[in-house]
């Protein structure tokens, strides 16, 4: 049962405190209305002498504009919200970190990948630190502990879900819901439908255009819709190309400023020397469901809610992965024999977690095809091998492979202690 919806606590919370401990500048980045600023806000409530300057409000950004350098003075820790629509502010807060360098300074919030912004003068290398906040996971909706990532690279295959009703159409709600916390809020389809459409105008009226110089608006809507259709898969920047009639170097910006305003993200490909045939095209997934489910509605094939699925898997992982005590990274694996493994998590050590995503009710040995090849060639580098699928139970299909329910992902506690190096 969903509970009431006021403020969700946020897994990153920790992340957040930990670093204003011993770090200058804390910089919280996400996309625009996954609760960067209601997350700082909370975090600055229990600092003291802590002042907030919100950016939106065009007094102070105008009085940001006009003098930086005094805006950033104070004595205790000073949260700007999206600092990104000041660029000069980023050299004002260097100057002063550099002559007064106690941890605690300032936490900062914005709706882009900060540091790649061609117009912010300089980085802040050895004095911030950054943390992605993503929307709301499915635990962090649920109360549950979303622990997968650690607990299975804790136990590996010995891994066991707790029991669960949901089905394949449960999670197809539960993706096309999605994670921002006012669509979560709404509950009906055709009021999140509301929420998403405005979303997405002004994202393009106002985030796009603010890291680049985009004229034809229309292209990234249609951008988006084409990449919607196909999530979870390769990114065909040819294709993509074609069918806007541009160009492919600019269909391939078109596809980095959508990184970098967090809407999409590109899953690198996985090769190593045992895996020579791999193809190194990486994969594409929404960070948010509920968008990609808004803009594909009426793909409504098998194949259109298998991506979905997988899309939703992949990014409850990639969630987990910001906050894991467990360092790890995702790709994706498949190669020109047609093996392909969805999701291959790699630790620090090199050890290998395979992932395979299914929409299907049950689950059956061929489904393991790509799990077993990695194991075959990665020998003791190979720690598990699970099949995330839509039924109920979790099984053993022989030694280090094991099938789980989606579920899993969120309602598995970490199991410390950890195995191997963190």
């Amino acid at each position: 049962m969903r509970r009431a919806i006021g403020y969700l606590p946020r897994r990153v919370t920790e992340l957040v405190l930990d670093a204003l401990s011993d770090t200058r500048v804390v910089v919280v980045n996400g996309a625009r209305q996954v609760g960067k600023s209601t997350l700082a806000e909370h975090v600055l409530r229990d600092w003291p002498n802590g002042i907030a300057r919100f950016l939106d409000d065009a007094g102070t950004r105008s009085a940001a504009q006009e003098d930086p350098a005094r805006f950033v003075v104070h004595d205790g820790l000073m949260l700007i919200d999206e600092v990104q629509r000041v660029p000069d502010l980023w050299l004002a807060i260097k100057h002063l970190v550099d002559r007064e360098p106690r941890p605690g300074r300032f936490l900062l919030t914005g709706s882009a990948r900060l540091l790649g912004l061609a117009q912010l003068p300089d980085s802040l290398p050895g004095r911030s630190e950054t943390i992605e906040l993503w929307p709301l996971s499915q635990g962090e909706i649920e109360g549950a502990p979303d622990g997968f990532v650690d607990a299975a690279f804790a136990v590996g295959a010995a891994l066991r879900a707790q029991p669960q009703e949901l089905r394949r159409k449960d999670y197809l709600t539960r993706a096309a819901r999605g994670g921002y916390p006012e669509a979560v809020r709404r509950e009906s389809a055709r009021r999140r439908e509301r929420f998403f459409e405005g979303y997405l105008a002004d994202l393009i009226a106002r985030d796009v255009k603010q890291v680049a110089d985009i004229r034809r608006s229309g292209d990234m809507r249609r951008l988006l819709s084409l990449l919607a259709a196909q999530t979870s898969g390769l990114l065909n920047v040819n294709r993509l190309a074609g069918n806007l009639n541009i160009t492919a170097p600019t269909a391939r910006d078109y596809v980095e400023i959508l990184e970098t305003i967090y809407l999409v993200r590109l899953i690198p490909a996985w090769a190593a020397n045992v895996t020579t045939r791999a193809v190194a095209t990486p994969k594409l997934i929404f960070l948010d469901t509920g968008l990609a489910s808004y803009l594909s509605t009426g793909a409504a094939s098998d194949c259109a809610a298998g991506n979905l699925i997988e899309n939703f898997v992949l990014g409850e992982i990639a969630r987990q992965l910001t906050w894991s005590r467990r360092v790890a990274r995702l790709y994706h694996y498949r190669d020109r024999d047609q093996y392909e493994v969805d999701g291959v998590l790699e630790d620090n050590a090199g050890r290998i977690i395979g992932i395979e995503v299914k929409a299907a009710e049950t689950v059956r040995t061929e489904d393991f095809r790509g799990l077993k090849l990695l194991q075959r060639r990665l020998g003791s580098r190979f720690h598990a091998g699970f099949v995330l699928y839509c039924g109920t139970e979790s099984l053993s299909f022989g030694d280090g492979l094991t099938c789980l329910p989606i579920s899993a992902l969120w309602t598995t506690h970490p199991q410390w202690p950890l195995t191997g190096p963190a």
